[in-house]
């Protein structure tokens, strides 16, 4: 049996006498080990503890628990340290947001008393001084006056000393004043381009030993003989290099590279050698060709059995009475759905005791709304999984329901796997309506709903309380007799569809058709009742 006290050290020495002890480094003042000695009791650290073997395993492993509690501890306080300063923060930023509020207030009727003050359009003293200025007779008008009137005005005179035909400015500017400022130019710019002129010429000409035009030719004449050795040299360079009969030129090393290079290529790709990378590649491939394999035979393996658990599981529950309960709820889910859909109310009550003494015959009861023309009647619904129930014994069961929940109409539905194969998809019976439903193809909700509209029809021909109301019910009774027929149509498909196989076309356009049909008939069931709410 493991020893319940467990101990864990952080220096290999201990105290003589067993006690803790500490060793530091010296003048520093750090401690550098402290020795413990633990007596541990609780019995998840125990177990945790005992699963490690005795000796420097244990302790390293305790040590290192210990070392994770201590960092979570000092994590933690450094989360509430935060929480405080986060705290405070907040605050401080709250008392702040009010004080420059404060302000931003304050400024702002400030600003718009001193704005009103000087630029309020009845009593701004901006507004007053800009009257003062440009007004009759203002400022600004007897400054103008006094500057312009008359021909001595003193803008007139002005312009007359300074512009005028005997000023200065228009002497300078006279073309035939021989002191004017454009003989001047012309006598400036001819001296210029005629001293431009001879500089020109004088590069230019070969009398001048030191003129640019004798330097180029002299240097030319120097440069040509040099040009032409050091091209000789140089074409001599390039056609040894280009050379293979010389071993150190460009081109031999260039052919020998070439022919490394190939060599090295071909071991890579030959499988003749273990360690090219086609080898390597070829083993790797092999290897995950194999991994591969072994997953999909372990993947397929998988999923046959979860298929077949999957069957056993249907099976099982074709076996029990469970499959019909779960095609029950999923018909009871349907129907408060589509009650709520127009205004009506759709309530489970298979685990209720109805009118008959120990009765729970009827699973679901819908009530027509109150905005219905025959509001307050009622529909007792009957959903079947069960395999041998015929339609007269269907006919019998929904009797007693409708007794039972005290209801006009009656509407039973087969499931589309128990159903008996002699049994059409939908049908009428006085005021009770049988259906076939396949709770799992969407495509039969619609039959769903036909039923369903038909029976609030019928259940809007059974109440008593308007017998007496001249009342049209004959789009009523033909929209009824069309889905009927369209039923009996349907099974025809369905027949054929089991039979004929090369007609799979054709029987999908016609039961294309049937839908479309049944829709239309629930609409015309749908404007019949609305009419009847209307008058």
């Amino acid at each position: 049996m493991a020893d319940p006290r467990a101990s864990s050290s952080a220096h290999e020495g201990r105290a003589q006498d067993g006690s803790p002890r500490e060793a530091d480094d010296g003048d520093s003042g750090h401690v550098r080990a402290l020795t413990l000695q633990l007596e541990v009791v609780e019995p998840e650290v125990l177990s945790d503890l005992l699963r490690v073997p005795a000796g420097p395993e244990r302790e390293a492993y305790a040590l290192r628990a210990l070392r994770i509690g201590l960092l979570a501890l000092r994590q933690a306080s450094g989360a509430l340290d935060a929480d405080v300063i986060r705290a405070a923060g907040d605050r401080m930023l709250a008392r702040m947001q009010m004080q420059l509020n404060g302000h931003q207030t304050w400024v702002h009727e400030r600003l718009e008393q001193v704005l009103r003050e000087y630029f309020d359009p009845s009593s701004g003293k901006f507004a007053d001084r800009v009257q003062r200025l440009v007004s009759k007779d203002g400022e600004l008008e007897r400054v103008l006056r006094e500057q312009m009137r008359g021909g001595d005005s003193p803008l007139q005179q002005t312009l007359a000393e300074h512009m005028g035909p005997e000023s200065a400015l228009m002497k300078r500017l006279s073309p035939s004043d021989s002191e004017g400022l454009i003989k001047s130019m012309e006598v400036v710019l001819a001296d210029s381009l005629t001293t431009q002129r001879d500089r020109i010429l004088e590069q230019f000409s070969l009398d001048n030993e030191q003129g640019a035009l004798t330097r180029l030719v002299r240097e030319l004449g120097a440069n040509h003989k040099n040009i032409s050795e050091e091209l000789k040299t140089r074409v001599a360079d390039v056609v040894g290099e280009f050379s293979l009969d010389k071993e150190g030129s460009a081109l031999n090393k260039l052919v020998r590279r070439v022919d490394e290079a190939q060599r090295k290529i071909s071991a890579e790709f030959s499988l003749d050698q273990e360690t090219s990378a086609l080898a390597r590649m070829k083993r790797e491939m092999l290897t995950v060709f194999e991994r591969a394999a072994k997953d999909d035979a372990a993947f397929r393996e998988a999923v046959l059995a979860g298929l077949a658990e999957i069957k056993g599981r249907r099976e099982e529950a074709d076996r029990s009475t469970r499959h019909g309960l779960e095609f029950e709820s999923e018909l009871i889910a349907q129907l408060v759905q589509r009650a709520q859909a127009v205004g009506d109310i759709a309530t489970a009550t298979g685990n209720e005791v109805g009118k008959i003494l120990n009765s729970k015959v009827g699973d679901a009861v819908w009530e027509l709304g109150p905005d219905h023309a025959a509001a307050g009647v009622r529909i007792v619904i009957e959903a079947k999984e069960s395999k041998g129930v015929s339609l007269a014994a269907a006919r019998a069961e929904i009797e007693v329901a409708r007794k039972n929940r005290a209801a006009d109409v009656g509407l039973f539905v087969f499931s589309r796997k128990t159903a008996p194969d002699d049994l059409r998809t939908f049908q009428r019976l006085g005021s009770d309506v049988f259906l076939v439903w396949d709770a799992s193809d969407p495509g039969s909700d619609v039959w769903l709903d036909a039923a369903i509209e038909v029976a609030r029809a019928l259940g809007t021909r059974a109440d008593g309380a308007r017998a007496a109301r001249a009342a049209d019910f004959d789009r009523i009774d033909r929209a009824i007799l069309a889905l009927e027929k369209v039923g009996e149509q349907l099974d025809e498909i369905t027949t054929a569809s089991n039979t004929i196989e090369s007609a799979n076309e054709r029987i999908r356009e016609r039961v294309r058709k049937s839908r479309k049909q049944i829709v239309t008939q629930v609409g015309r069931l749908q404007d019949a009742i609305g009419d009847l709410k209307d008058e």
